[in-house]
C-alpha cells in the first residue's frame, strides 16, 4: 500500500505546503513555469464546518446501490451484486445554498441522500482495517440523477454517466472533521420533499461500510488526500421539479436545503 507523508497531509489541509514550496523554489525555476495558454480552472473546495479553511476537492466516487432496499427497487439481487462505483466532475459539487438550477436534457430530475466521505491521504490496495485512518471528515449531499437519461441508457446497455455527471449535479454541505466530531458509522440519515419525508434510514444499514467502501475502492483508483467518497443513497427515491425544496441530513453531520430552481 502507499500511503502519503503525515507531513504532506498537514500541510495539505493547513495550506502551509504551498507557502513552503514557494519559499524554496529559486529564481530560476519560477521562471520555468508553464505558461498556459488558457487560464487555470479554478480550484473547486467545500467548507469546513467551525472551520475558515476549506477542503480542495481532487476527485469524485460514488458508490452504487450501497443499501439493501435500494439495491432491490432498482432491480439487483443484493446478494449477488458486487459493489460499483461511478465518478462525477469534481465541479459538480457545489455549496447547497446555491441551488440547484434544474438540468437541461431531462423531464425526469431524481434526488437521493448520500452521505459524503473526505479524504486527507489514500494510496491503493489499502487494508480495511487501516482506511478509516485516511478519512478527514463527512458531510451531508445529494446525487442528483437524470433519470430517464439513465434508463434509456440502461435500455442500450450504454454508459449511463451522462445522467449522473453533469453541471451542479453534486450539490453538498460542510464537512464535519473527525478530529472533532468522530466517525460517522451509524446514525439516521433522511430526505424530504416540501416537508414530506420520502428517504429515512440508518447509515448502519450500508451494505458495505465506510472503510469496506475505500479498500474496495482503492483496488481499483489510487486514492489521494482531496477525493471524496458519495457513499450511496437508501430506499425511495424520486422525482423533484423546479419549485421543490429538498431538505436532507445525517445525525450528527446538519441538515441541508436545495431549492430546486
Amino acid at each position: 500500500m502507499r500511503d502519503t507523508d503525515n507531513s504532506n497531509r498537514r500541510q495539505f489541509l493547513t495550506g502551509s505546503a504551498a507557502v513552503a514550496t514557494a519559499a524554496c523554489v529559486s529564481t530560476t525555476a519560477r521562471a520555468q513555469s508553464p505558461d498556459y495558454v488558457i487560464d487555470p480552472p479554478d480550484v473547486v473546495s467545500m467548507e469546513i464546518a467551525g472551520s475558515d479553511q476549506r477542503f480542495p476537492v481532487r476527485r469524485v466516487y460514488c458508490l452504487g446501490r450501497n443499501y439493501r432496499a435500494h439495491a432491490i427497487e432498482s432491480g439487483d439481487n443484493p446478494d449477488e451484486t458486487p459493489p460499483f462505483f461511478f465518478i462525477k466532475p469534481r465541479d459538480a459539487v457545489t455549496d447547497y445554498r446555491k441551488g440547484f438550477p434544474y438540468p437541461p436534457m431531462t423531464s425526469e430530475l431524481r434526488y437521493e441522500g448520500e452521505m459524503v466521505v473526505a479524504l486527507h491521504s489514500g494510496g491503493s490496495d489499502i487494508d480495511p482495517a487501516d482506511a478509516l485512518d485516511h478519512v478527514f471528515g463527512y458531510g451531508v449531499g445529494l446525487d442528483m440523477t437524470r433519470q430517464d437519461l439513465q434508463q434509456v441508457a440502461q435500455q442500450l446497455s450504454r454508459p449511463w454517466a451522462i445522467s449522473k455527471s453533469f453541471d451542479n449535479s453534486a450539490p453538498c454541505g460542510p464537512l464535519y472533521p473527525v478530529a472533532t466530531n468522530g466517525h460517522a458509522v451509524d446514525g439516521r440519515i433522511w430526505l424530504s420533499v416540501n416537508g414530506e419525508i420520502r428517504q429515512d434510514s440508518d447509515l448502519s444499514l450500508q451494505r458495505w461500510s465506510v472503510p469496506e467502501g475505500i479498500a474496495i475502492l482503492s483496488r481499483h483508483y489510487e486514492l489521494a488526500a482531496g477525493d471524496i467518497i458519495l457513499t450511496g443513497t437508501p430506499e425511495n427515491i424520486g422525482l423533484v421539479v423546479p419549485g421543490d425544496v429538498i431538505n436532507a441530513g445525517i445525525d450528527g453531520l446538519g441538515e441541508i436545503e436545495v431549492v430546486v430552481t
